[in-house]
């Protein structure tokens, strides 16, 4: 097979120092790097005329995100996107204290969804979601065992 890894994950958000303080200090991203990207190559990569990109990339337990912000960046809804809408639905965290998690989350400018929480006995676990300061959701898991383990292992 011909790819080599997963580069990065990329974000779009309205506000980038807003975001960046949001996944530095919330969930314990750090900055890695940031670019900024115009001319015609990138209009054409990114099909957007005349783009004007600042992106952030941030770094946690080797997974990479890119935080871009466009000039033309549209302001987002106040719905979050349905779980069950073909795309990307979200990201997973696995967390040692919900609570502690869902209180910094709030405090960096997150949202939370106290409707989605759950204690489930089962798997001896709690889980909610919250939203980033743009909506994207954001899968926060408190459960014992190993961390990379799939739920249910």
């Amino acid at each position: 097979m011909t790819v080599q890894r997963l580069s990065h994950l990329g974000i779009c958000v309205t506000d980038l120092e807003r975001s960046l303080a949001f996944y530095r200090d919330g969930l314990g991203f750090r900055e890695v790097g940031r670019l900024d990207v115009t001319g015609p190559e990138a209009s054409t990569l990114l099909e957007i005329p005349d783009v004007s990109l600042r992106a952030i990339y941030l770094e946690r337990d080797g997974t990479r995100i890119e935080l871009l912000h466009y000039a033309t960046t549209q302001r987002s809804s106040d719905t979050p996107l349905p779980m069950d809408r073909p795309g990307l639905t979200h990201f997973s965290f696995r967390v040692s204290n919900l609570d502690a998690t869902l209180a910094a989350i709030e405090k960096a400018g997150g949202t939370l969804l106290p409707h989605t929480r759950i204690d489930n006995p089962r798997f001896n676990a709690h889980a909610a979601f919250a939203l980033d300061p743009d909506g994207t959701r954001l899968e926060l898991v408190q459960t014992p065992g190993d961390s990379n383990a799939l739920p249910g292992q």
